[in-house]
């Protein structure tokens, strides 16, 4: 692993995660999370970021997908912050817009400390087909809790898409893709004028 590595469990009465990030790895990743259209979500992340990933997640799914996702997503979170460390040298701000056949997901987001969540991304509300179906009003809690656990600024708007499925893939591919180029290392210092993010 690189020195941007971490490495952290996340156990309650809902959920039993463990997650390795390394941010500068080879695009692999081993997903498990019972969710297997979640995982396809989680396996684009690491592929288009650029990072190395490992996510074994097991929860409480006869009851309800939501805590499983959005516990994965504070992990997730805590896990980014953590490799980062004090962001010195890394580009912070970034942006894309990545299409999936006739979805396109804008992206912009900021390494900034601050968490926010701009979440401007309504498909049509079919859940998406596999076993166990998949419900895609989820996404918005995963990045919700990624955003607030990683302390970054994170936008998201829909410009257009009819499949639900290329609509939530096109936004993971663009959060990768940007995530790629925001923690890419270009200078020395932190990229702020009060000295820290």
């Amino acid at each position: 692993m690189s020195e941007r590595q971490s490495q952290r469990q996340r156990s309650t009465t809902e959920t039993s995660i463990s997650i390795t990030l390394d941010l500068d790895g080879d695009g692999q990743s081993e997903v498990s999370t019972g969710l297997p259209f979640f995982d396809h979500m989680l396996a684009q992340l690491a592929r288009h970021g650029g990072w190395k990933l490992s996510v074994a997640a097991d929860g409480d799914l006869a009851v309800d997908a939501h805590h499983t996702v959005e516990d994965t997503g504070i992990l997730l979170g805590e896990c980014l912050r953590e490799a980062l460390g004090d962001k010195r040298g890394v580009r912070r701000f970034a942006s894309s817009a990545v299409p999936l056949d006739e979805a396109l997901v804008e992206v912009a987001l900021d390494l900034s400390g601050r968490p926010f969540l701009h979440y401007d991304v309504d498909p049509p509300g079919e859940k998406v087909l596999g076993d166990p179906p998949f419900d895609p009003q989820l996404m918005e809690e995963f990045w919700r809790a990624f955003v607030v656990a990683a302390r970054i600024t994170l936008h998201l708007v829909l410009v257009r898409g009819r499949n639900t499925h290329h609509i939530l893939e096109s936004a993971f591919k663009g959060v990768a893709r940007s995530l790629r180029d925001a923690v890419r290392l270009e200078g020395g210092g932190v990229p702020s004028t009060k000295g820290t993010l």
